[in-house]
């Protein structure tokens, strides 16, 4: 069955970076978006979806599904993966 996976992360975070890394090593698809990089009106609504996941609005939150994780948690991310 497809996952459904969603990063959002900032074009600067190294952790964002590792979690990309993670991800694109495991072969596995995913949509991200680089929140910093969007135009205001777009960022605002980004915020306000991260918000929303992780009230702290810190970076990288990875959505796997439904489960929300916040910040770069290998063995975390991997387990969501595989489960």
């Amino acid at each position: 069955m497809a996952r459904s996976v969603k990063l959002y992360s900032l074009s600067t975070c190294v952790h964002c970076r590792a979690t990309k890394k993670l991800l694109d090593e495991h072969n596995v698809e995913y949509d991200w978006t680089d929140v910093d990089l969007l135009d205001t009106v777009d960022k605002a609504a980004a915020v306000a979806e991260v918000k929303r996941l992780n009230p702290r609005c810190s970076f990288p939150t990875l959505l796997i599904d439904d489960l929300v994780i916040v910040g770069y948690r290998e063995e975390v991310i991997k387990e969501a993966l595989q489960a």
